[in-house]
């Protein structure tokens, strides 16, 4: 099999039977196959999904047991994926099918991930937002190359994604991973469509835990600022002390009540901050020592399941 297509499904009932046709018409059964994952939906997504796996031969679906967020899904379905190419999109019908040939060949030509890159994006202003602030941050603490967009629509070698299941903690960023193991990275311009119906699963909280995965699963550097930030504090008080021991000695009066709450505020929000800096990072130890699971499954329906 040389393409596997991964898509995680959340809520998308009106969307999953248009988007699975969509793809057989471009990748019929016998050159693609087609891993859904039902990541917790509320809605009838469980049900067409089986009736897809029942009656496509190369499509595999797989139920986890609740909602584990969209990257945990992704991984779950990395590790049934049999295809030389594995391709990552969303069920929301704004990655067209017919991109995924783009994707397709311009990996051929030698790289290990290709991402797709919009040249008009259609999520709501608050998600491009967030987009920009993860490139953002990405681009400080993963080393990537500042003008590589992060999509969540790529193809990944299959070598590439033996390294990123090995990954066993419960916060896994797919992005994050990748950057790991690779820097053969490509990119090739895709339509980005309007989404028809429904709404994205992206909450304000659930964006925030993705990119609060981003900033301390994979990198020092957060741990850095804030020592630095301490060193710059610490000479700012000592010049303060030189400050005020001078006034003293030469009798010159400062009061000074509201800067000194005003200092002794501003550092403690400091340290408040920064000790809870650090008890994200021991708490995501401590989960992962106690082996969280990533996903944990329900169900699988393909003509592979005994």
């Amino acid at each position: 099999m040389e393409l596997s297509i991964v898509i995680p499904v959340y809520n998308s009932e009106k969307e999953l039977l248009r988007l699975i046709q969509e793809i057989r018409a471009y990748f019929p059964p016998e050159q693609a196959e087609i891993i859904l994952i039902n990541d917790g939906s509320e809605d009838g997504s469980e049900e067409i999904c089986t009736h897809l796996a029942q009656t496509d031969k190369e499509l595999i679906f797989l139920s986890l047991r609740k909602n584990f967020g969209e990257h945990n899904a992704v991984m779950c379905g990395l590790n049934f994926a049999r295809g030389l190419y594995v391709a990552i999109m969303d069920d929301d019908g704004q990655n067209p099918p017919s991109e995924v040939k783009k994707l397709l060949f311009k990996i051929r030509s030698g790289y290990d991930v290709v991402y797709s890159q919009y040249s008009d994006k259609q999520h709501h202003f608050l998600r491009n937002w967030g987009s920009r602030f993860s490139n953002f941050v990405a681009n400080r603490l993963m080393s990537k190359p500042k003008d590589l967009y992060l999509s969540s629509f790529k193809i990944i070698h299959r070598d590439i994604v033996r390294e990123i299941i090995k990954y066993k903690g419960p916060f896994p960023y797919i992005d994050g991973l990748i950057l790991r193991c690779t820097q053969n990275l490509g990119k090739v311009n895709v339509e980005h469509k309007e989404r028809l119906s429904g709404k994205s699963g992206y909450s304000l909280r659930k964006l925030l835990q993705v990119y609060m995965n981003m900033f301390l699963n994979f990198s020092l550097k957060p741990l850095r600022i804030f020592t630095f930030i301490g060193v710059l504090i610490f000479i700012a008080g000592l010049l303060m002390s030189a400050f005020f021991i001078y006034a003293k000695l030469t009798s010159i009066e400062h009061p000074g009540w509201t800067s000194t709450v005003l200092f002794i505020l501003l550092l403690s929000g400091f340290q408040i901050i920064f000790l809870g800096l650090i008890g994200e990072y021991l708490g995501k130890q401590y989960l992962d020592q106690n082996n969280t699971p990533q996903w944990v499954l329900k169900s699988r329906t393909d003509k592979y399941a005994k």
